[in-house]
């Protein structure tokens, strides 16, 4: 689900960065409004302001919609908060009820060779 919406949020991404670099400044309107050619475009002239200035707003609001599911999908209690919790449990398993617990032998001492005097 999260490589999902990671997809949908760098191609939305990509998609904004492509349709704001395609979009005309608000000075070039001045010069479409006197027929200097922008008439015989695909969409007429003003029919590509509105259409990809349209589609931008889509693909913000589908990035921010992406981002915003990441960033819950990020905080949920489900999955560990850090790696040293999932490698390292903060507290010790419990042995199961019913189990007798056996005392452990104290570690034996280091022998010490003797040394002739």
């Amino acid at each position: 689900m999260r490589e999902l919406i990671i997809v949908i949020d760098i191609l939305a991404g990509l998609g904004l960065i492509v349709l704001v670099l395609l979009q005309q400044g608000k000075g070039a309107d001045m010069g479409a409004a006197f027929g200097s050619g922008a008439s015989a475009t695909l969409f007429g002239s003003r029919g590509t302001a509105n259409f990809l200035t349209r589609t931008t707003a889509v693909l913000a609001t589908v990035f921010f919609v992406a981002n915003l599911a990441l960033a819950y999908l990020a905080s949920s209690p489900s999955e560990p908060a850090s790696v040293t919790r999932e490698i390292a449990p903060s507290a010790p398993a419990a042995p199961p009820a019913g189990t007798p617990s056996v005392p452990q032998p104290p570690p034996a001492a280091p022998s010490v060779p003797d040394v002739p005097k």
